[in-house]
């Protein structure tokens, strides 16, 4: 059984920064891929940013247009860990934030992690 815990969302202002954390745990294979993916209301889920585990090269990453030069995703392979870093947050980056893993043909998603941005 795969597991995946988000945490670091919450209401922050225009310009600020915010940091998402992803824990997986359960059986999960040193080669996978992890990322986010956000919700805003009344739109489908979209990609926001997705990293391979990398084991010998370093992981690759892969950033929806929206995000690319704001929001970093990075990872620990020890941790089974995923985060992505935030900065200049615009009111349109409003969203619930999922994690999600790909491990061994199956897709696992996070409960989803609110994050408000105020004008």
């Amino acid at each position: 059984q795969v597991q995946l815990v988000e945490s670091g969302g919450g209401l922050v202002q225009a310009k600020g920064s915010l940091r998402l954390s992803c824990a997986a745990s359960g059986s999960i294979f040193r080669i996978n891929v992890m990322g986010w993916y956000r919700q805003a209301p009344g739109k489908q889920r979209e990609l926001v940013a997705i990293i391979t585990s990398g084991i010998t090269s370093g992981g690759s990453t892969n950033y929806a247009d929206s995000v690319k030069g704001r929001f970093t995703i990075s990872r620990d392979n020890a941790k089974n860990t995923v985060y992505l870093q935030m900065n200049s947050l615009k009111p349109e980056d409003t969203a619930v934030y999922y994690c999600n893993l790909l491990n061994l043909g199956s897709t696992y998603w996070g409960q989803g992690t609110q994050v408000t941005v105020s004008s």
